[in-house]
């Protein structure tokens, strides 16, 4: 009997945690409480284990239950996160994914951040190409030409066209748009709230680098994107929504 219950309780406990997991994943970043029958309806158990659950989650914190019997993220998940962010850095998350994005493409990936009215690349993939077009780490760049700086503008709150659309797809291709040989497609990043952080950016000379090749690789980038963003630890459903509608083949 004793053995038996050794090799169970682990599984159990197991389970109680996926569970517990499952709960807090049913939040999304545009929820700001959810009640039990919405829980329910997101995970799939049953309300009475969500409410045995519950009880574990608002013990630490990482649950609130409100006045109104509705309940929300608690304030340890922001201990958490505090934590997270400063356990890793920005580099060691975009590299990886700016490498498999350059190894798949053949071409060179970047990663912009806004500088008030202009944009700076903050890390760069060479492609593997033997003609490239030339950007280097640290250089400043326009913010409103170039798939990239539109991007930039964009989720910064940019008005009027193309901003509009390129807050609805979460992408942009331009070709000669900043340089009249270079062409170029770019997708958001963005941290925790939904902050942006920057973009992704595949580009390369436009004698090779098309519209037709960058259409075709614009699933890659938002997934790449939606990578990155789920790293920094936001919800990426909305990238991972773009990419779908991207794709041809999905």
């Amino acid at each position: 009997m004793n053995d038996i219950r050794s090799r169970s309780a682990p599984a159990d406990g197991v389970a109680a945690l996926d569970r517990a997991i499952a709960i807090l994943d049913a939040f999304a970043s545009v929820d700001k409480s959810l009640s039990l029958a919405e829980i329910a309806a997101r995970t799939g158990l049953y309300k009475s284990t969500i409410l045995r659950l519950a009880g574990s989650l608002l013990r630490g914190q990482l649950l609130e239950r409100l006045d109104d019997g509705r309940y929300r993220v608690g304030p340890a998940t922001f201990r958490l996160g505090a934590i997270y962010q400063r356990s890793v850095a920005a580099v060691d998350i975009l590299l990886p994914i700016m490498r498999d994005l350059a190894e798949q493409s053949w071409e060179s990936v970047a990663f912009y951040v806004r500088s008030g009215d202009v944009r700076t690349c903050l890390y760069r993939v060479e492609s593997k190409h033997p003609i490239r077009y030339t950007i280097r780490e640290g250089d400043v760049l326009p913010l409103l030409l170039g798939s990239g700086g539109r991007v930039l503008a964009a989720f910064s709150g940019e008005p009027g066209e193309p901003y509009e659309t390129i807050r609805a797809t979460y992408h942009y291709l331009s070709v000669g748009d900043r340089d009249p040989e270079t062409a170029g497609v770019s997708a958001p990043v963005f941290g925790p709230g939904c902050t942006l952080l920057g973009v992704l950016t595949l580009a390369g000379p436009s004698t090779r680098v098309d519209a037709a090749f960058l259409r075709r690789m614009t699933p890659s980038l938002l997934e790449a994107a939606a990578r990155a963003t789920r790293a920094f630890g936001e919800d990426a459903s909305m990238l991972e929504h773009a990419r779908s509608k991207a794709d041809p083949h999905a």
